[in-house]
């Protein structure tokens, strides 16, 4: 028989648990901590140009997890087109602000790999560390972030315990230090201090008192939409307003384009250029794949002119 002291005891020590329990912001309930920090939640955020047609990404995922099984793994994309620096430094630069501090990058994009390139791990000052080849893809992150510290991966502790391949680093190097970092692996012992790192110098558009050149360096799959590098901001010095007709060039052929805020502000089918969600230009069909319809793929030129300038002569 349970007395009558247990009997109020239990039900006031249960309220009590639960009140603690809510008592927690949801920044505390939700927060992610260091790499290893008691009680955390582990994260790596993956990205290959490996595709999805092989087994590559389920065998790095594996040996994460057998290091780290707790590891929290989520992925940017594994379709990198294949061998391009630029393109995965982009990726990664649009996609590290919406992470915490703490969270760590595997990055394998490697034209390099089993040459004299350097195998990496990069702190920034946001507190993020990225663990990938020294090739230049974690530039534009440090140029906006700042860099805290760099080492270079060769503590062999760190790698995988079998024979490493030199045409398989994602698998031997990359993903074991990535574990080991969320497992609570001290940073500091997966090599020496890397005093520089190898630097990206992608092309940036040019604006002139004629107008904005620019590169058109990517497409937006699955829609098909051309991704330019001109700045949202320098386009809109050129003294366009949205409903404008633009005459600009494309390759070097000349297009018309009405310049909208939305897809939708054009009939179906039919062409656009508008300011896309990272801040650039973007040259878009409205339900449809401008790439394949006029077929135009990266690399390629895109020139606008001021307003009321002429397009020739540029």
């Amino acid at each position: 028989m349970i007395s009558p002291f247990r009997r109020l005891i239990l039900p006031w020590f249960a309220c009590a648990l639960l009140a603690a329990a809510c008592s927690k912001s949801p920044a505390q309930r939700n927060s992610v901590q260091a790499p290893g920090q008691p009680g955390g939640h582990p994260t790596i955020v993956f990205m290959t140009d490996f595709g999805t047609a092989n087994d590559a990404v389920a065998i790095c995922k594996a040996v994460i997890l057998g290091i780290a099984p707790d590891a929290h793994i989520m992925d940017i994309t594994h379709q990198v087109t294949p061998y391009s620096i630029e393109e995965g430094s982009r990726f990664l630069q649009a996609v590290t602000p919406y992470y915490p501090s703490g969270t760590v990058f595997l990055v394998v994009v490697d034209p390099g790999v089993g040459t004299s390139r350097k195998a990496v791990v990069v702190k920034s000052k946001k507190g993020q560390y990225f663990v990938l080849p020294d090739n230049g893809l974690v530039t534009p992150v440090l140029d906006r972030d700042g860099l805290d510290s760099a080492r270079e991966i060769t503590n062999p502790d760190w790698m995988i315990q079998a024979p490493i391949s030199s045409t398989f680093h994602g698998r031997d190097m990359f993903s074991p230090v990535a574990a080991h970092l969320v497992a609570g692996g001290d940073f500091s012992l997966v090599g020496p201090v890397l005093p520089q790192l190898v630097r990206l110098n992608p092309k940036t558009s040019i604006t002139t008192d004629k107008g904005i050149a620019g590169e058109i360096i990517g497409i937006d799959d699955p829609f098909g939409s051309l991704i330019t590098d001109i700045p949202g901001d320098e386009f809109k010095k050129l003294g366009y307003r949205l409903g404008d007709k633009i005459v600009l060039e494309i390759n070097k052929k000349s297009v018309t384009l009405p310049y909208v805020k939305t897809f939708m502000e054009v009939a179906v089918g039919d062409p656009l250029l508008y300011i896309d969600s990272r801040g650039r230009v973007g040259i878009a069909v409205n339900q449809g794949s401008y790439s394949r319809k006029f077929n135009i793929t990266p690399p390629g030129t895109i020139f606008v002119p001021r307003k009321g300038a002429p397009i020739k002569g540029k």
